[in-house]
């Protein structure tokens, strides 16, 4: 029987790394890409199939799936849109085009990336494209505006591609993981150097004493903090249960979260997360 195939972003470590390593422990043919070369050299070291793949960049995702298809003679059986980064600061020190920056990674990626696989599952008359969102999908958080905006948009859109592919056998899905052991607070460091101007900040005071500590400080796993094995469970759930789920929410504060959303009024809620 010819292995299912699956290509992941964003897989140099986090989620994207233990989900490829899952994933290929399970019998999967695991495309796992990198946008850096030396993290694909070590990834094929630990016996992957790794490839470039820059969510920022068309003609690289365009050849990674080439690369793919070409592995496998022309077919893709799922997607699992996975890279993305944050840019950390209060939305007011947040430039306009430090948006624009982590939008085309985080969300028009997904979306560019997606279009390019959907007439390869059309074709072939079925697909599953899993999209990573998060608990700050729904919910937002202060400090984290650029991020909380880049998955509002992408639930959206994932939530409109599942309804318009209905009828097609291909399956989209929202992986919403809430804390999770990952590089992705250390790998935000160089986009909040390179954005916010936090020192001339009418915030400065708030930065000092909050984000800063955070960004830069080892303290430890967050509460409820689980690791990225628990989002590759869920992974492999979305991809082998025989009518998978809109959504596949991951870890204690998700859960809650939804649920707390639902049932108290904005300002609550409001009132509740500003003392996280």
């Amino acid at each position: 029987m010819t292995r299912k195939s699956i290509l992941i972003t964003g897989c140099s470590s986090g989620i994207g790394y233990d989900a490829a390593h899952a994933l290929h422990k399970r019998g999967w043919r695991v495309f796992a890409t990198c946008r850096r070369q030396e993290d694909c050299d070590r990834l094929i070291g630990e016996g992957l199939e790794s490839f470039l793949l820059d969510q920022s960049d068309t003609a690289s995702m365009t050849a990674a799936l080439e690369e793919a298809l070409s592995r496998t003679d022309g077919t893709l059986d799922a997607l699992f849109n996975n890279a993305a980064f944050g840019v950390p600061g209060a939305v007011e020190d947040l430039p306009t085009d430090a948006l624009r920056s982590i939008f085309e990674t985080n969300l028009f990626g997904y979306h560019e990336l997606t279009r390019q696989v959907i007439p390869i599952m059309r074709a072939q008359g079925h697909g599953r494209i899993l999209n990573c969102s998060s608990v700050l999908g729904f919910v937002a958080l202060k400090w984290r505006g650029a991020y909380n905006s880049t998955k509002y948009a992408m639930e959206g859109l994932t939530d409109t591609l599942r309804i318009e592919m209905r009828d097609t056998g291909i399956d989209v899905v929202l992986i919403q993981p809430g804390p999770i052991t990952s590089k992705i607070r250390q790998n935000s460091i160089p986009h909040f150097e390179r954005w916010i101007d936090w020192e001339n900040s009418v915030r400065k005071s708030q930065y000092e004493d909050n984000l800063n500590k955070r960004l830069y400080e080892d303290r430890g796993p967050d509460t409820f903090e689980l690791p990225a094995s628990a989002v590759s469970e869920k992974v492999w759930q979305a991809l082998t249960d025989d009518n998978p789920r809109a959504r596949y929410k991951i870890t204690t504060p998700t859960h809650v979260m939804a649920v707390l959303r639902r049932i108290l009024p904005t300002g609550v809620l409001d009132w509740l997360i500003d003392r996280m």
